[in-house]
């Protein structure tokens, strides 16, 4: 099963900003949508209540340690942890899922992620949420294409 990082993050490596993405470039949620329609995401509490609701045509799946966390609809699952959550997905044979946040998250499954598709946001933003470094000894850029006012830079795990 391939898992994958998607993300926007800024010059300065900012996410996020009290809950909330600190940039608004319609064409990088499309680049989003498209890229993960179809397929189960995954992210944490508070990415999932930043959303407002379950994002459509994906299995949501959320992460939260808190065992009173619920919340009622078909296309969301809860899950304790990362292992959980891909334990589930390999349950259901899916063959891809997205890991899209939010930061403890990101740091969680960077280690375990085979491809990252991050658009890099042409502004330095403010904010309290930040996207791990990373370290290129064990990435490769495949491609990299250039938007109006972001870039999608794909990377590969270098596997040795």
């Amino acid at each position: 099963m391939e898992i994958i990082i998607i993300a926007a993050v800024s010059k300065n490596n900012v996410i996020g900003h009290s809950g909330k993405i600190p940039w608004h470039i319609k064409e990088e949620l499309i680049h989003f949508k498209n890229s993960t329609a179809g397929f189960p995401i995954v992210m944490g509490r508070k990415t999932f209540e930043s959303l407002k609701k379950p994002l459509e045509n994906r299995l949501n799946i959320v992460l939260s340690r808190n065992p009173g966390f619920s919340f009622s609809h078909p296309n969301v699952v809860i899950c304790n942890s990362v292992s959980e959550a891909l334990d589930f997905c390999i349950r259901k044979n899916e063959n891809k899922v997205f890991v899209i946040g939010g930061e403890e998250i990101f740091h969680q499954t960077i280690n375990l992620a085979c491809k990252m598709i991050i658009s890099e946001v042409d502004i330095t933003a403010e904010g309290d949420r930040f996207f791990p470094e990373i370290i290129m000894s064990g990435w490769e850029i495949e491609s990299v294409e250039e938007r109006n006012g972001f870039r999608i830079k794909n990377y590969k795990r270098i596997v040795e």
